[in-house]
């Protein structure tokens, strides 16, 4: 115990376990793994604490603002912008739902808040997660339809998109609802301030759920964003020759007729979705790799590392405000008028190019 008796040297104590300051009522949840690690130290709940409360009212005021302003703004409210609003929703909702939670557990260093409220606290984080890719996906998908297919592809509606919108929630919904009966269970992880998905059972029985929630909510998103992606930036390749070669036979130096700015527009609106999901997947990424190691044991996960983990998968609810609000010329157009002091500069620029921009979310549809 020589490593604990270091550890803990701060404190004065000795033979302690991470596991001691769990409240009776979580004991039968909290898996032995976790009781060969010595407690924290307290220095790092302070800090987990103030990270997470950082992250919370970041997105509490990103994602908010989003959503104010893509709904009030009448030239905003188009089908695929229904999606964004979408994933800003279920971003808002995530650390609604978690941010508190963590930070009262980081003060009082455990989970104080019951079986119950461990159970639905993963679940909101598996719910919440799970409906952001695939929203991501949907963008994607928009996207791949709007600049691939063009003409040929139909346009998105405002009904499409409400359909869209109502199978992720609902196979988000269904994924995230097996553990609570029965397939797999949430339960307290990392320093024990959190509550996720049991990947550290002996279960093979349980063990599958997190390799075929992967599979849904993990690799094959993942696969149709490539998918996308890959089509998307060989179309826009394809286009900026052809555009290239045109303005060669012209003998001028480049061609900016509508229909050269309204690709542009269209290609940098896929940029700024194409940056969102990767981030996306740079904050789940680490957590999938956990859990992964939690099943097939091919490393010891040490509670710094998971509590880390959980934290770094919550930050990509910041993410999405953030990039929209710096790259959506539209976007800062309307957030000028609405919200002009959370504009940072160039709110003239925005204007005029959104101006002289028209999308193929400005299309009408029906």
């Amino acid at each position: 115990m020589e490593p604990v008796m270091m550890m803990r040297s701060w404190q004065g104590h000795s033979n302690q376990t991470l596991v001691d300051m769990v409240p009776p009522e979580m004991l039968p949840f909290v898996d032995a793994h976790w009781y060969q690690f010595p407690p924290m130290n307290p220095l790092w709940h302070g800090i987990l604490g103030f990270v997470i409360g950082l992250l919370g009212f970041i997105s509490w005021a990103g994602n908010g603002v989003v959503i104010y302003v893509f709904l009030c703004t009448k030239s905003l409210r188009t089908p695929s912008n229904l999606l964004v609003v979408n994933l800003a929703f279920s971003d808002f909702l995530m650390m609604v739902a978690m941010c508190p939670l963590m930070l009262v557990n980081c003060y009082y260093e455990t989970w104080v808040f019951g079986p119950l409220m461990c159970q639905l606290y993963g679940y909101a984080g598996s719910l919440f997660g799970c409906t952001s890719i695939w929203t991501m996906v949907t963008i994607a998908m928009d996207r791949y339809n709007v600049i691939v297919k063009g003409l040929a592809g139909q346009p998105l509606t405002i009904k499409k998109a409400l359909l869209w919108i109502s199978v992720v929630w609902v196979h988000a919904i269904v994924w995230t609802t097996l553990p609570m009966v029965g397939w797999n269970r949430y339960v307290p992880e990392g320093n024990m301030t959190a509550c996720g998905t049991d990947y550290l059972t002996k279960d093979w029985f349980h063990k599958s759920y997190i390799l075929v929630y992967s599979v849904f909510c993990y690799w094959l998103p993942l696969a149709t964003i490539i998918y996308s992606y890959t089509f998307i930036v060989q179309a826009v390749a394809a286009h900026e020759k052809t555009m290239r070669e045109q303005a060669k036979k012209m003998n001028v130096a480049s061609l900016r007729s509508a229909e050269a700015q309204n690709t542009s527009a269209e290609c940098k609106l896929a940029k700024i979705a194409l940056m969102t999901i990767s981030l996306w997947f740079m904050a789940w990424t680490p957590y999938l790799i956990i859990n992964f190691s939690g099943i097939f044991e091919t490393m010891t996960i040490s509670p710094l590392v998971t509590i880390w983990g959980s934290v770094f998968r919550k930050a990509n609810a910041v993410y999405n405000p953030i990039v929209y609000g710096i790259s959506h010329p539209k976007y800062r157009v309307a957030l000028n008028e609405k919200l002009p002091f959370l504009v940072c500069g160039g709110s003239s620029d925005s204007t005029s190019e959104a101006s002289s921009t028209t999308t193929t979310e400005d299309k009408p549809s029906s």
